[in-house]
């Protein structure tokens, strides 16, 4: 297959022959200095296995969001080879960011103490860009670089939305609390939206009952453990 782009945790392919295009799951985590952290722009680290781990999960909630109306770029996937076929899409180099509560760079960049509550919920949108630190976007932006056209900035976060009250309910009774995720949105020939990339520990943060926030290779484990995956 012929790699279309080399990323942190995945590579996209294309089957040539057959114009499918596949993503391939690596064994790559996010983090700094040793440290795990989805939310991280660099790779911290390696396990071995993680990526199959990630196709499993990944392969979870995209059917269960399709289950609920909301549109993904899944077809098909083969957890063994690491190999997720998708919808072949025009996915903008931007992240759609929802948070219930305060964490991370966000307290970093505001000087906000962590832990805090958002009500209506708090949604931004970064531009994939690791030279830059992922700045802000707007819609106006996005539409003068050509990223989106007119209506589908809104679009976007009425799914980041909607994906947010579904992983919100499938966590719950596993005791977890969902603190902030991202997603990817691409769109094809129509102009329809789908949701992109992956759907696994690696694009959220969560908080345990106790308080605790699990790094992405823990809240992965578990979710094997208690889904049945």
């Amino acid at each position: 297959m012929k790699t279309l782009y080399t990323g942190k945790t995945k590579n996209v392919l294309l089957d040539e022959e057959k114009n499918i295009v596949h993503l391939l799951f690596k064994d790559s985590m996010t983090g700094e200095n040793g440290v795990f952290d989805p939310g991280s722009n660099s790779v911290g680290g390696s396990v071995e296995g993680k990526g199959k781990i990630g196709l499993a999960i990944s392969k979870y909630f995209f059917e269960l969001m399709e289950k609920n109306g909301i549109p993904t770029h899944y077809i098909d996937a083969d957890v063994e080879k690491g190999l997720m076929q998708v919808r072949n899409l025009t996915v903008p180099k931007l992240e759609f960011v929802l948070r219930y509560f305060t964490a991370g760079s966000m307290c970093r960049r505001f000087t906000l103490e962590e832990g805090i509550a958002f009500d209506p919920v708090y949604k931004e949108v970064t531009l994939k860009d690791d030279i830059q630190g992922d700045p802000l976007i707007s819609e106006r932006i996005c539409i003068m670089k050509g990223l989106l056209k007119e209506g589908q900035y809104d679009e976007a976060l009425d799914i980041l939305e909607r994906v947010g009250e579904v992983l919100k309910k499938e966590l719950a009774p596993l005791g977890l609390t969902l603190i902030d995720f991202k997603i990817e949105v691409g769109y094809d020939e129509n102009g329809k939206m789908y949701v992109a990339d992956e759907i696994t520990p690696d694009i959220w943060r969560v908080k345990d009952e106790n308080g605790n926030i699990p790094n992405q290779l823990d809240c992965s484990k578990m979710l094997l453990q208690r889904m049945g995956l």
